[in-house]
């Protein structure tokens, strides 16, 4: 950890200008806000712990002198109440700390030489919202009950909206059952398979190329005459996507798909030594969102919103 801590506190270092916007004096005679610095290093190993809940962090932060010694804490400082810590964890996504710390931590990685800056690969995911079957009632409120009988009911986005998430959809993929959902996006280097922009969308059928579009613009923006390379799984082997791409100077290094079809990515494309390496690579950025997953807290996000959920993918 300590590696990490010394990467963390550089980057942390570098938004002292963001953290002086940030503090508020406090005159009412009400708790004092927690310094930016440690709530960020805090909310890092809610995800590093797979720690469900800010009552159980702070239940840690208690006894846990490697949570204390990361956070900033000594043994004798008090420990936060868990409604505190909620609320000034707002105060974070409402400056977009998390987005400005993420951006800093890729531009020191960048530094070190970890990034290629040209080829990339994107994939897409399913992130669970924290609302259930039975908050998701008509929008004209003409449900019969309370949504808790829709067995047997036609329901979709256009008519239904869930009253506990509003920004969740209802969508399926593939095999899986509907759930009230979001989309997060990640777009990785290939060199290393860091991941170098994120984002989390409504749940649709469009959402994972309209993504990868705005997030390879992105690295074109910040790199214009670079030969780059997008790397995504056949579900993106689109005529509209590929163009899209080409428009841009990208080339398209999508796996083909040719299941009864012909495939939009040109076969001189699928024949080049990069395209076979991009393949080879693509497969780093599906350990990013396992982690995530498995370890991160993007399984059943624990928060609300399109805001705050996007927050917690970065």
């Amino acid at each position: 950890m300590r590696p990490v801590r010394e990467m963390v506190n550089e980057a942390l270092r570098r938004l002292d200008g963001l953290f002086e916007r940030m503090y508020a004096p406090n005159d009412k005679g009400g708790r004092p806000s927690i310094a930016p610095e440690k709530l960020a290093r805090a909310m890092l190993l809610q995800v590093f712990y797979s720690i469900r809940s800010e009552r159980q962090l702070m239940e840690q932060v208690q006894y846990n002198l490697l949570f204390r010694w990361f956070i900033g804490l000594s043994m004798d400082d008090a420990v936060w109440v868990p409604t505190v810590f909620s609320k000034s964890r707002e105060r974070l996504i409402e400056h977009d700390v998390v987005v400005a710390l993420f951006n800093e931590i890729v531009a020191m990685a960048d530094a070190k030489g970890w990034l290629s800056g040209e080829h990339f690969s994107v994939d897409g995911t399913l992130i669970q919202a924290l609302a259930g079957h039975k908050s998701f009632v008509r929008k004209d409120g003409d449900d019969n009950g309370d949504g808790t009988d829709f067995r047997g009911t036609s329901r979709s986005n256009e008519t239904h909206a869930s009253t506990t998430d509003p920004h969740a959809r209802l969508y399926r993929k593939g095999k899986t059952a509907s759930e009230l959902r979001y989309m997060g996006h990640t777009l990785a280097d290939n060199r290393h398979g860091l991941i170098a922009n994120a984002r989390v969308t409504h749940a649709d059928g469009h959402a994972e190329r309209e993504a990868a579009k705005a997030m390879i613009g992105d690295a074109r923006q910040a790199n214009p005459d670079g030969a780059l390379t997008l790397g995504a799984d056949k579900g993106d082997d689109a005529a509209e996507f590929v163009e899209a791409l080409k428009e841009i100077g990208v080339a398209p290094h999508i796996t083909q798909n040719t299941s009864n079809r012909r495939s939009a990515v040109p076969d001189e494309v699928a024949a080049r030594v990069g395209y076979a390496i991009s393949q080879t690579k693509r497969k780093l950025i599906e350990q990013g969102f396992g982690w995530a997953k498995l370890i991160g807290t993007i399984g059943q996000v624990i928060v609300r919103g399109l805001e705050k959920v996007d927050q917690v993918l970065w």
